[in-house]
């Protein structure tokens, strides 16, 4: 997303707001990276729109307290996937003695 540096940092504000997003999910969806999200959100917009700003840090404040519950989550998810497949090729002891 090239263009109006001043344009972009207040739809990524309104994108965050809207969608409660994170930095690097705005990211992602706008094509662009989790630095230039963030250096328009906490540089550019403040000068621009401090209404908005204060609504995007009040997201950007959750989803920081939160961010070690999703890394905590996303964990578990994983090793539970490992451990359901490691299960899943392993075999019974009747299938040992079934020939």
């Amino acid at each position: 997303m090239k263009g109006n540096l001043e344009e972009r940092a207040v739809i990524l504000g309104e994108y965050i707001i809207e969608h409660q997003s994170t930095v690097r999910d705005t990211a992602a969806v706008f094509g662009i990276s989790k630095s230039t999200v963030h250096k328009d959100l906490t540089a550019v917009l403040p000068r621009l729109n401090a209404g908005l700003y204060k609504e995007v840090r009040a997201v950007l404040d959750v989803n920081k307290e939160e961010r070690h519950l999703r890394g905590g989550e996303a964990t578990r998810q994983k090793y539970r996937a490992l451990h359901h497949a490691a299960n899943k090729n392993r075999r019974s002891p009747k299938q040992h003695f079934a020939t």
